[in-house]
């Protein structure tokens, strides 16, 4: 067992962003420590399939305290992004220990935290979790699904569009990745259909820091309520890029409702339509991985985790990095740096 005054959990981009802030107080390993599950640095990024390069991610933001060298867009930004953390860890001497996976974190008499491990245990006063989501990608149910003959897949096990050639396809999903699978595998495709929940909610202007403030604040509400959180894009809408534009022109993009059940071949739809399939792609989104901090019962009825800023509301000890309205490249930055601040408040106010 070892001790010490915070345990960092995650080593993507909000967790570096905390470990960044906390190396300013604290010495690593002795005062603070950074817990990873992935096998190398790179946080999510490092899992990306190969074909999202910088021209076609959605956002890429600098770590505080380094710059990301400027690449070519065509270069891949799994391979890029995982060189850029693992210089930021050496660089600001993180010593982030990997790989790591929590199995569960619990409140011990003394008020200290007990983070239990693969590797052994530590005790802290405070815990800043920044473990992102792409670990509990959301599957959906329908009727009919286990039952669908061809194959099934989930974004975060999509490595390009190569492997669908000839192959008829369904995209499950309203957000920016279900778009970028579309338009990727509609050239190599026998066909390709598009199926999601709501109307996509296609963005005219351009997107600006008011709009974004607007978005992250909505969230934000959800999450002081105790709401599970909603992604951000779901509340700012699709940008229309000029490829996205020239995609819905060519017809790559029409959207249809949900399908009313899965059969063996393919879909049925509530209105008598049915599409003939050997690919079900499901770009449904992911969930907050957090079950290692179940035993603390931090959820509510509603769901989620009553939030105030990153601080979970019934317990101060906590932080969620990467969580809600924090759940982006910029978001996470600022979120690290705001619970780091509020954790030294706390330890400096349980010391006197």
């Amino acid at each position: 067992m070892r001790e010490v005054e915070v345990v960092v959990v995650g080593a993507g981009q909000a967790g570096l962003a905390a470990a960044y802030h906390l190396r300013r107080f604290f010495e690593p390993e002795t005062g603070f420590v950074v817990l990873d599950h992935a096998p190398h640095a790179g946080g999510a990024w490092q899992f990306r399939w190969p074909t999202l390069t910088f021209a076609t991610v959605n956002g890429v933001y600098q770590l505080p305290g380094m710059s990301l060298p400027t690449p070519d867009e065509s270069t891949p930004v799994s391979g890029v992004i995982a060189d850029y953390f693992a210089a930021y860890e050496r660089e600001f001497d993180l010593r982030v220990q990997r790989p790591v996976s929590v199995r569960s974190v619990r409140s011990l008499p003394d008020k200290r935290l007990e983070v239990a491990t693969d590797r052994g245990t530590w005790v802290a006063r405070a815990l800043v979790n920044a473990t992102g989501t792409w670990e509990r990608p959301f599957w959906p149910r329908y009727a009919g699904q286990d039952r669908f003959g061809g194959r099934q897949l989930h974004t975060a096990q999509y490595r390009g569009p190569e492997e669908f050639a000839g192959e008829r396809v369904l995209v499950v999903g309203g957000g920016i990745s279900a778009i970028q699978h579309l338009m990727e595998i509609h050239p190599y495709a026998a066909s390709t259909t598009w199926a999601t929940r709501r109307p996509p909610q296609w963005r005219e202007d351009m997107f600006n820091p008011d709009r974004g403030r607007e978005a992250v604040a909505l969230v934000e509400e959800r999450v002081r309520k105790g709401l599970r959180p909603q992604s951000v894009i779901s509340v700012t809408g699709v940008p229309q890029t000029p490829e996205i534009r020239a995609a819905r022109e060519a017809g790559v993009l029409e959207r249809l409702p949900m399908f009313e059940k899965i059969t063996p071949d393919g879909a049925v739809w509530e209105d008598g339509r049915s599409e003939p399939l050997d690919v079900i792609l499901w770009a449904t989104g992911f969930r907050a991985a957090l079950d290692h901090l179940a035993p603390l019962k931090l959820r509510g009825p509603g769901g989620g985790i009553v939030m105030d800023g990153t601080r979970v509301a019934a317990d101060p000890r906590i932080h969620l990095a990467g969580y809600g309205p924090s759940a982006s490249t910029i978001g996470a930055n600022r979120a690290g740096r705001a619970a780091v601040r509020e954790i030294r408040q706390l330890l400096n106010q349980v010391s006197v």
